[in-house]
């Protein structure tokens, strides 16, 4: 591997994933790929196109038609490119988030990511993140860290950033959201979230932003990551 590290981040919707894994790539030196998002634009061309995300035949005929492409801004910051379009905002409207856990479930749009994302790997020191990093993406990946919080914590995180955004919603709704993606995410037939058995828990729900990264840090810094 030339002594390149892999850290896999895997854990439920808004556990904090996607901000921490990159702000520790930035510290580390490592490139940051959030797998989530290359889902979320998978979900996105279905959205637009008006087809039924839970229609694993209408996904998979329209894979030949979408290209994904990952850029890398100055400030190490992911975009995501949909067929030539930047689509880095539009892909976390809250709408796109379910049709990302749906298209996700299918083997075919899976196979379809596959590579890329492992290929990312095999030229980098990366951090990913997203649901089946640690058991099927990078299964030998040097450090595997399950992360969590409980739905109420990461319902209140998402309203935060929604409002920041000038998006907000009622946090009710957002909940609901969050657990219907759970159940998604957990029961679903290929590749379920789940915590790989060599992989290190860490429940955010009662800690900040800097204790949750510590905290992260520590890890990989113990499972010799950094």
């Amino acid at each position: 591997m030339n002594n390149l590290v892999r850290v896999a981040v895997d854990g439920p919707s808004g556990a904090g994933k996607s901000t921490l894994a990159r702000s520790l790539a930035e510290k580390l030196g490592y490139l940051y790929v959030d797998t989530g998002a290359i889902y979320r634009t998978i979900g996105c061309y279905v959205f637009r196109r008006g087809l039924d995300p839970k229609d694993g035949e209408a996904v998979a005929a329209a894979l030949p038609d979408i290209r994904v492409e990952l850029a890398y801004g100055e400030d190490g910051l992911q975009r995501m490119r949909l067929n030539g379009e930047d689509v880095t905002e539009a892909i976390r409207l809250p709408e796109i988030s379910l049709y990302a856990s749906a298209v996700s479930a299918h083997p075919a749009v899976r196979a379809f990511l596959l590579d890329m994302q492992r290929d990312l790997a095999r030229r980098n020191s990366v951090i990913m993140d997203g649901r089946d990093i640690g058991t099927v993406v990078l299964p030998d990946a040097e450090v595997k860290i399950f992360l969590t919080a409980s739905p109420e914590a990461r319902a209140r995180r998402r309203c935060r950033e929604l409002e920041l955004r000038g998006t907000p919603e009622p946090f009710e709704q957002v909940l609901k959201e969050i657990e219907e993606r759970d159940w998604n995410d957990t029961h679903r037939a290929v590749a379920p979230l789940r915590q790989a058995e060599d992989a290190v828990l860490l429940d955010t729900t009662a800690l900040n932003f800097e204790e949750s990264q510590a905290a992260l840090l520590r890890i990989i810094r113990e499972r010799g990551g950094a």
